[in-house]
């Protein structure tokens, strides 16, 4: 399970170690690692942006008020750390730079969404199924019990 506070320390790590790698002026390609790193700590907090939105069925009864807010935060410190990277990155490299590291960012995202994603929203429903069909059941056995003590009270058991 992705966790905003994870995903920030890694994008954090990533931004300070891309700034370093800025300044005493190592290629772009050099920072192939630290840059997939920062692309998958925005990928996943995007990520919990969008299921912060939509909960699934079984967190609709918590508390993601501060969940929520949390992300949100996370998300405003990204920015300002984005808009800094790439003034850095454009200013030492030029524009092109920056724009291979948001075509490198892109593809990150779409690699996340397939290996990790994919398989989280998968747990998710089969635990939303779970849930669904076990308050479906228990409701049913309710309702068995509520008629059978209805029927011994009316003498027809």
């Amino acid at each position: 399970m992705i966790d905003p506070i994870t995903a920030m320390a890694t994008a954090t790590a990533a931004y300070n170690g891309i700034k370093k790698a800025v300044a005493v002026g190592r290629e772009i390609s050099g920072m192939a690692g630290t840059i997939s790193q920062w692309s998958k700590a925005v990928s996943d907090l995007d990520f919990l942006e969008e299921k912060a939105k939509n909960p699934p069925m079984y967190k609709m009864f918590t508390p993601a008020q501060s969940n929520a807010i949390d992300i949100w935060s996370q998300k405003q410190k990204l920015k300002e750390m984005r808009e800094e990277l790439k003034s850095h990155i454009s200013f030492t490299y030029g524009p092109s730079a920056w724009d291979e590291i948001v075509r490198i960012e892109a593809q990150q995202r779409k690699e996340q969404r397939e290996l990790v994603y994919k398989k989280q929203e998968f747990i998710e429903k089969c635990i939303n199924w779970s849930v669904g069909i076990a308050v479906t059941l228990a409701g049913v056995g309710g309702l068995i019990v509520l008629l059978y003590f209805l029927g011994i009270k009316q003498g027809k058991w």
